[in-house]
């Protein structure tokens, strides 16, 4: 059957990888599943039929015959849990892996996506620097943790898992801030994420889509 997944047909970050199609995208590489892409306009992603996909109008959805599933994490654990290369065989390492995958989305994720919501929602208000400069440092402490859990590591347990690839993608989304590169070893750690094969592969796909030059349909 034909995995398709949906991305935005033009993307906030420009293709920058942040979008997370790029999660879904990555963990069907590491595994070499192909896939097809449906691109959704921000109009069309309120409307039917992909409120029919995704009940909150996002991205990305993931169908594969009479099967639809919505949440990037969601989609990433059915894709390690039912095809070989992103979860260990080993009972316990599986379930740290797993772990690992919750505690980027739920732990790691939220602080850094309160910057998107200061600067562009709330950037108008006149405490919103003094909000952002809390928020920076509610991520801070995060990655400070992050930090010395990882120490030298190359991956966060053992070897690469869909724990690392989620954990890699939520950290991406605070090198603008310039957060990231106050902890050399986490920023290393999401270069190393960076350079496998399957994230380049990935990236590149999600950047085609956004091209400046592409001619839309």
């Amino acid at each position: 059957m034909t995995i398709v997944i949906t991305a935005f047909e033009r993307s906030p970050d420009g293709g920058k990888g942040l979008a997370r199609d790029t999660r879904v995208r990555w963990a069907l590489e590491e595994v070499g599943l192909p896939y097809e892409v449906r691109l959704v306009s921000f109009e069309a992603k309120k409307e039917q039929p992909h409120l029919g996909l995704h009940p909150f109008g996002l991205i990305p959805t993931y169908e594969e015959g009479d099967l639809v599933l919505f949440e990037s994490g969601a989609i990433v654990l059915h894709i390690a849990e039912n095809h070989l290369g992103l979860l260990p065989e080993d009972p316990g390492a599986r379930a740290r892996a797993i772990t690992w995958m919750f505690a980027a989305l739920s732990t790691v994720e939220p602080p850094i996506l309160e910057i998107v919501i200061v600067r562009f929602a709330e950037g108008d208000k006149p405490w919103s620097e003094e909000r952002l400069e809390l928020v920076k440092d509610r991520i801070r402490d995060r990655l400070a943790q992050l930090s010395d859990r990882l120490g030298d590591a190359e991956w966060l347990d053992g070897e690469f898992s869909a724990g690392d690839l989620m954990m890699v993608s939520v950290l991406l989304r605070s090198r603008p801030s310039g957060l990231l590169d106050e902890f050399p070893n986490l920023a290393a750690y999401a270069a190393r994420g960076e350079a496998r094969p399957a994230y380049r592969r990935a990236f590149a796909a999600q950047l085609a889509i956004n091209a400046p030059d592409r001619v839309s349909d």
